[in-house]
């Protein structure tokens, strides 16, 4: 099964992030839509309907887990995997990250094939 042409929702307030992110996954194939935070990413969401999303977890006003929450709480969107971004490698942030609904978590910074396997993982689940 082919994952090319994935839609592919990327969600950071780093704009070095969420250009790197656009050319690796334009690199593999995938249309990738960009928002630079959580209530950006809730209207482009609905807007877009994306195959898998990338949400950083340290945002202004709304964070990866409360975008996350909303995401994954809309019956539309519960499906759709959800990775989380984080700088940190932590213990308690995947915890917390299970704990709303995300399916799997990358540090930053990510590299290509880290990038691309991951949605490929995901973008075969349907």
């Amino acid at each position: 099964m082919s994952t090319s042409g994935l839609k592919v929702l990327v969600i950071d307030d780093s704009n070095t992030i969420r250009r790197s992110a656009e050319i690796f996954l334009k690199q593999g194939g995938h249309e990738v839509m960009l928002a630079e935070d959580g209530f950006d990413a809730l209207a482009k969401v609905n807007d877009y309907q994306p195959n898998l999303i990338f949400c950083d977890i340290l945002m202004p006003r709304l964070d990866g887990y409360q975008t996350c929450a909303i995401i994954k709480r809309n019956a539309k969107f519960s499906s759709v995997p959800v990775v989380m971004l984080s700088s940190k490698d932590g213990v308690f942030d995947k915890a917390r990250g299970r704990m709303v609904g995300s399916e799997d978590y990358l540090t930053k910074p990510f590299t290509k094939d880290q990038l691309l396997q991951t949605v490929q993982q995901f973008g075969t689940a349907k």
